[in-house]
């Protein structure tokens, strides 16, 4: 059997991170068993489905790098076969008309509130016989079913809790509930990997396998994502749209890793590359608890995979931002950030700190200075001055050179060398942190290095 899986996001909203989890693991579980990662945008509802977040969608899962298999199939263009297979289990007699109205249906739900009765729709046009209205699956009345979850375990409900579901509506129209089952039977899916909010539904659509005589799915209901506190996942724990994290710096390499982490594992491993991962993944490392989002977590991955990042590709990364900073900087001064790389992402977390920390390599003369490299400065002007003398007679000027240079009168002026770094820094970068200063100095040349040690004096 070929594993054939799918990710089935309805365009109501951006590509949140709990969906760009379940995209992950489907993703994973085919790419692990050589199958098929299919996507469907399930647009059936036409009043919140909007172009923008379709648009959207895709793009979050192209940057994340979980790309498809196939064309797009979009739901709503399959309605036809869906009013078929409904018109089907209704020749079998497996569903029936309804024209019970929203205030019935309402009225009925209520009196069954009070008498603690199910207040799902209590059945009353099942035996009618009608021939028109909105088209309803019966269900089993009596009995019950288990559902074999890979992640959830067994997993049982007595039939008289499920209702008979509408499969059209009046107006001859799918629901979402028998779209999502004739769409994965036709798209040959053969592992629905969601969430377990989705647990409920399973069972509604099992009925509809049953009644079709179709081969049912194997499930695998995965845990929800949490907050940092254990509530559920809202905005400000991170529940925002994947193109939010590119907006804030984050790598889809570590978002990728980060998310795989969540609710799943593979021993002590936390730092997983994309081929482990493929060859790792399976169902059964998938926990029943909540993961809870942290973004201390996801900080450290997003630094580790910086610094393993290649510089040239780094430079590329940030250069847009670095010229949206500073304008009409020369190719000379651009070029120093790409020699820079090395001590520049030893200190970034993100792509944006990373280009903010780059800056002061291009920036025009005289550089800004912060508050603290200006106090440090204004305390230290002295020993500024005579940095630059000692630092004008230095040949070659390289790193080692530099550094024998700065030791050496270090060593015979009794200074701590830290006190020159830091009086060198807040000159040479206008601030209190940076790469080492031997390779700053390197890095900015001979000429441009003096020019800013002799400006704030």
């Amino acid at each position: 059997m070929q594993v054939i899986t799918r990710f089935a996001p309805s365009p109501t909203g951006f590509l949140h991170i709990g969906s760009a989890r379940t995209a992950l693991f489907n993703y994973l579980f085919a790419r692990h068993h050589q199958g098929k990662f299919l996507l469907r945008i399930e647009d059936t509802d036409k009043a919140r489905s909007t172009q923008e977040a379709t648009k959207a969608i895709i793009k979050g899962l192209d940057w994340l790098g979980l790309h498809h298999d196939g064309e797009i199939v979009y739901q709503s263009k399959n309605q036809v076969r869906h009013q078929q297979v409904a018109t089907e289990l209704y020749q079998k007699n497996h569903a029936y008309y309804c024209d019970c109205t929203p205030d019935m249906l309402e009225t009925a739900r209520e009196a069954a509130m009070k008498t603690g009765a199910k207040p799902g729709y209590n059945g009353r046009c099942r035996d009618r016989g009608l021939t028109a209205g909105a088209l309803r699956l019966k269900t089993p009345q009596s009995g019950e079913t288990t559902l074999q979850d890979v992640v959830q375990g067994p997993v049982t409900i007595q039939n008289d809790q499920i209702d008979d579901m509408i499969l059209l509506r009046t107006d001859g129209s799918p629901t979402y509930m028998l779209s999502v089952v004739v769409d994965d039977h036709d798209m040959q899916i053969t592992h629905i990997i969601r969430g377990d909010d989705h647990l409920t539904n399973a069972f509604r659509q099992h009925h509809i396998y049953e009644a079709m005589h179709w081969s049912v799915p194997i499930y695998a209901h995965i845990p929800l994502i949490h907050g940092e506190d254990g509530a559920k996942l809202s905005k400000r724990h991170g529940a925002i749209g994947v193109e939010a994290y590119e907006e804030m710096g984050y790598l889809p390499i570590a978002l990728r890793n980060y998310l795989l982490r969540l609710s799943w594992g593979h021993g002590d491993d936390e730092i997983i590359s994309d081929e482990q991962a493929i060859e790792w993944f399976n169902l059964q490392g998938v926990g029943k608890s909540p993961a809870r989002f942290d973004f201390k977590k996801l900080d450290h991955l997003n630094g580790h995979y910086l610094r393993e990042m290649d510089n040239h590709a780094l430079f590329n990364l940030i250069k847009g931002d670095i010229k949206a900073h500073v304008s009409d900087i020369p190719d000379t001064r651009l070029a120093r950030i790409e020699q820079g790389m090395n001590g520049l992402k030893q200190r970034a977390t993100h792509v944006k700190e990373l280009a903010q920390n780059s800056l002061f390599y291009v920036q025009n003369r005289p550089i800004p200075l912060s508050e603290k490299a200006a106090a440090q400065i204004k305390e230290d002007r002295v020993l500024l001055q005579d940095l630059h003398d000692i630092l004008a007679d230095v040949t070659p000027w390289t790193e080692s050179s530099l550094e024998q240079c700065l030791r050496a009168y270090a060593d015979k002026a009794d200074i701590k060398l830290g006190k020159i770094a830091q009086v060198l820094r807040a000159a040479l970068t206008g601030s209190h942190i940076s790469p080492s200063m031997f390779e700053v100095m390197d890095v900015l040349g001979k000429e441009e290095a003096l020019n800013r040690l002799k400006d704030p004096l």
